[in-house]
């Protein structure tokens, strides 16, 4: 497959909204430290493939609804994407063993199994949205693993709840919905953004998440045309680092906050070129 086929399968400008999950639990499990490059690595790798099982598992729906994807398209076969994302999430497990060892391996082995759940099985039932939170908030785990994960749960839960909401607006990007929908779910948002804001820098990048992501969805509340939920769901993964970097700097690293909020920026430009969602 050519590159681009293969950065479309896996989505690779909505990485830049994986590195922070394992910035913002690093620094609320102590302090990012040694294992938090390779950690943040082998977080990429399981998001990416993850996003190819996806399309493997969806080729036949993406057939009636999205004929332009890779595998529909012809672009890329079903056995090349099920190959790369089997590869991805084996080299992801992997980084994590070798980056932080048993802890490391003991939060990415079910953190692996939560996403081809919810690729394979669990996406389009009612069980969908908590899933796919699920995977977020062990991500979020999986960077606090070489410290003090149990004071990285709240961070976690803060993720998992903005993930939940993006899943939502997800289910209906094709279809559209009512006005009810992105309301509600904007309504998660600011809650989500109150959590995690704290004087001072975390205060200034929870306002930053809580404005991109709540304008899209506020759009989405006045038009909820599958357009418009299509950008509040991209919105709600290039604006994400704004809210992990809020979770930084809470946890008292506002240098890292820093690094990590660039990501949104960058990724919304990257997700002109290639679709997040």
């Amino acid at each position: 497959m050519r590159l681009r086929d293969l950065a479309e399968l896996v989505r690779a400008p909505a990485a830049l909204s994986v590195p922070g999950d394992t910035v913002a639990g690093a620094a609320a499990g102590g302090g990012p430290g040694r294992s938090t490059p390779g950690l943040a690595a082998a977080s990429v790798c399981l998001y990416w493939g993850g996003m190819a099982a996806n399309d493997w598992a969806d080729r036949e729906v993406d057939a009636r609804e999205r004929p332009r994807r890779p595998i529909p398209s012809g672009r890329v076969r079903p056995s090349h994407a099920l190959l790369t994302a089997a590869g991805l999430t084996a080299a992801g497990v992997g980084l994590a063993a070798l980056a932080g060892g048993r802890r490391a391996l003991a939060v990415a082995v079910p953190l692996a199994g939560a996403v081809w759940a919810y690729d394979v099985r669990a996406k389009n039932t009612a069980a969908g949205p908590a899933t796919m939170a699920a995977c977020r908030g062990l991500d979020v785990l999986l960077g606090a693993s070489g410290g003090r994960m149990r004071q990285a749960v709240p961070a976690a839960l803060t993720v998992a709840a903005h993930t939940y909401t993006v899943t939502v607006l997800s289910r209906r990007e094709v279809e559209g919905a009512t006005p009810a929908l992105p309301l509600t779910t904007l309504a998660g948002t600011v809650a989500v953004a109150a959590a995690a804001a704290r004087k001072g820098p975390g205060a200034l990048l929870a306002a930053w998440y809580a404005a991109g992501y709540g304008l899209a969805q506020a759009r989405a509340a006045a038009d909820p045309s599958p357009e418009r939920l299509r950008a509040a769901v991209g919105a709600g993964i290039t604006d994400l680092p704004t809210l992990q970097a809020a979770l930084a700097a809470r946890a008292g690293f506002p240098a890292y906050a820093t690094a990590v909020a660039l990501a949104a920026p960058l990724g919304r430009r990257l997700a002109r070129k290639v679709s997040p969602t």
